[in-house]
């Protein structure tokens, strides 16, 4: 009997430590969303280089040193934040996708929300084009990370369409390549200058029919 009460004891206090350990692990993990999400607008409004670990530790109301239980360096900070906005462009254009079934009307999508997408997300879009930023490591891995998202989820497209019959592609690799860069053509006019929404909307219609329909006289 004395053994049965022991054993229940330990189980019962075993218990009692795992749902601690796990009310912990949680608490930490939401500390470290708000860290994150905080960090973000601190970034998007200074730029990483002006930024200081004082200011997101001010920010977030905690000691300088209290945001290292968290993260190693600013660095390690703003590497979270690219991670967070990429995962959040990724998951609005496979969702906005997902709405269609015509593989013309997901390509379009995928290009609207890409480009609006990082008029919301500075930091992701900082991270890519910033050459400042090219000395840190983990930014070459990012922007190599992004490229081959962005590959992945047109050539997904793609490759749903010459399957189905609604496109004609030798190789939709190297269409999908094609297809980013010239993204990456549009984000100037669209980010820099002063050109009109209608002006770039046209200039993306008119990249669409260049991919859908070519350029010979049928």
């Amino acid at each position: 009997m004395l053994n049965v009460l022991t054993k229940w004891k330990k189980h019962v206090i075993l218990t009692i430590q795992t749902k601690e350990s796990k009310r912990k692990m949680i608490t930490k993990e939401e500390t470290r969303d708000t860290i994150i999400q905080i960090a973000r607008n601190i970034f998007g409004k200074y730029g990483f280089q002006k930024t200081s670990m004082n200011q997101i530790a001010n920010a977030n109301r905690k000691g300088k040193s209290s945001l290292y239980y968290y993260f190693s360096s600013k660095e390690d900070v703003f590497k979270a934040v690219l991670e967070q906005e990429t995962s959040m462009l990724k998951g609005e254009i496979l969702a906005a996708i997902a709405e269609y079934d015509d593989p013309k009307d997901k390509l379009k999508a995928y290009i609207n929300i890409r480009m609006n997408g990082f008029k919301k997300l500075l930091n992701l879009y900082d991270a890519i084009k910033n050459e400042y930023l090219s000395h840190l490591p983990f930014i070459e891995n990012a922007r190599k990370n992004y490229d081959l998202e962005e590959q992945n989820i047109i050539k997904s497209v793609l490759d749903d369409g010459v399957t189905r019959g609604f496109f004609s592609i030798p190789d939709t690799t190297i269409a999908s390549l094609a297809i980013v860069t010239a993204m990456k053509g549009l984000e100037y006019p669209f980010f820099v200058t002063e050109e009109t929404t209608d002006i770039i909307e046209n200039q993306i219609e008119a990249l669409l029919n260049i991919l859908f329909y070519g350029l010979s006289v049928r």
